[in-house]
C-alpha cells in the first residue's frame, strides 16, 4: 500500500501544479494500473483537527 499527498500553498498553485502535471509525456505509462483506479479518492478533505507545528 502506499500513503501519498501534496501540500499546496493556495487553490491557484495546486491548479497550475495539476495542469503541469497532466501535460507530462510520463503521464500515459501511470495509466497502466495494478487496480481499479476509480474506487481511488482523491484530495479536497477539510481537517477535523489541527495540532500547532513544533
Amino acid at each position: 500500500m502506499v500513503f501519498a499527498w501534496i501540500e499546496w500553498p493556495d487553490k491557484a498553485t495546486r491548479d497550475a501544479g495539476m495542469e503541469k502535471i497532466m501535460q507530462d509525456p510520463r503521464m500515459p505509462a501511470a495509466s497502466d494500473m495494478p487496480f481499479d483506479g476509480k474506487r481511488m479518492i482523491f484530495g479536497g478533505f477539510t481537517p477535523v483537527l489541527e495540532l500547532p507545528k513544533r
